[in-house]
């Protein structure tokens, strides 16, 4: 009995790879088919260690080739198993921009009630007075607050005709785009949502709406490092992040553990850098004077820490929150120290977008498929 190579080629074409959708001589998982008389030696190559998958590959191969063409073959089958070659970032791959969205940057903080909305306004009107085209997507589902500070808690989207499609026109003022669940909900009612219905609520504010042409959008997203961070980073390819702490050790803990979320092999989401946000305190009547309430260069020190850039300090400032309360934010001003503090800032994130946009390809919007990837301990 002699055996024909080209048969037990055939015979192996009829063997589907797991999730690939080819046969296992079309996936390139067999490597080499040997015949000597009655026996045949097959040589596979396969991307998972997995016992069992290496088990039910080798009983296949024999049960094809005793069925497609000799019942009394010697098949002995030889797995070789080679993890596909990684790439230098696995989030780089296919990563490809919104339509219209220059770059999406996200602002977040590992700790709430440290100035991260209040920065994330200031830092879109800056840019638009810097002449840019800026859209903020308000992701923070459980507390909105970005329609408070531009004023429009009273307004709501309207609705547009694109391409054949209805969409969302978002809420403009002070030349700043804006979308909140806000929009959607009473001042008085609480969103008690489970995760998937927020990431639902999001991801309708993102595709369903007509931002049109935008160099910025600023992305400000909750407390923590949850699920609505990782909705948001499976939906967009996020370009980059910019964490936002006080300087105090309470604080920095949590900011550090916002960086780590970024930096996630699984995530990788370049980040962009640290903002100190009450950094010290100046009375009106004594200007000159600083104290350092919360602590001294915290987050400075933090952003040298974990070697990522130092974007700025923003003073404490009673005229900070009245102004991000009436609705009025703070770089609106002209000739204030922190109209000089936001311009100052909003120049180092948008020098540290235009190096990472140089240096690195987009990013991709992240795929997650097990909770392994987003475990504290690899």
């Amino acid at each position: 009995m002699k055996l024909n190579k080209e048969n037990i080629l055939k015979a192996l074409e009829t063997i589907s790879v797991a999730g690939e959708g080819k046969n296992m001589v079309e996936s390139g998982a067999v490597k080499n088919v040997m015949t000597f008389a009655d026996e045949v030696v097959v040589d596979l190559t396969m991307a998972t260690p997995a016992m069992h998958i290496k088990k039910r590959a080798e009983a296949d191969v024999i049960k094809a080739i005793h069925e497609h063409v000799n019942a009394d073959a010697k098949v002995q089958v030889n797995i070789k198993v080679e993890a596909p070659a990684k790439p230098a970032n696995p989030n780089l791959i296919k990563g490809k921009a919104i339509p219209g969205i220059q770059n999406i940057v996200a602002i977040a903080s590992g700790k709430g009630g440290v100035g991260k909305s209040t920065v994330t306004a200031n830092l879109a009107i800056t840019l638009s007075k810097m002449g840019f085209k800026v859209g903020i997507l308000d992701a923070d589902i459980y507390g909105p607050s970005i329609p408070i500070m531009f004023d429009v808690a009273m307004e709501r989207p309207l609705s547009v005709t694109v391409d054949g499609k209805s969409k969302m026109k978002p809420v403009e003022n002070y030349g700043v785009k804006v979308l909140s669940i806000g929009f959607f909900t009473k001042p008085d009612q609480a969103v008690i949502w489970r995760g998937p219905m927020a990431a639902k609520a999001l991801n309708q504010l993102i595709f369903d709406a007509a931002w049109g042409e935008l160099d910025f959008m600023l992305l400000d997203l909750p407390p923590g490092t949850g699920d609505i961070h990782l909705s948001i980073m499976q939906s967009l390819p996020i370009t980059g992040a910019v964490i936002v702490s006080t300087p105090q050790t309470v604080a920095l803990a949590d900011a550090k553990k916002g960086v780590a979320m970024f930096q996630q092999e699984s995530i990788d989401v370049p980040v962009l850098g640290v903002i100190e946000n009450m950094s010290y305190f100046t009375p009106e009547e004594l200007p000159d004077n600083k104290y350092y309430i919360f602590g001294k260069e915290g987050a400075k020190n933090l952003a040298d820490d974990l070697n990522v850039p130092f974007l700025g300090a923003l003073p404490l400032v009673q005229s900070i929150r009245e102004a991000g309360d009436a609705g009025h934010p703070a770089a609106l001003q002209t000739g204030t120290i922190l109209e000089n503090a936001f311009i100052e800032i909003t120049k180092n994130v948008v020098s540290e977008t235009v190096r990472r946009n140089e240096t690195l390809p987009p990013t991709e919007a992240i795929k997650i498929t097990t909770m392994a990837g987003c475990s504290a301990v690899k």
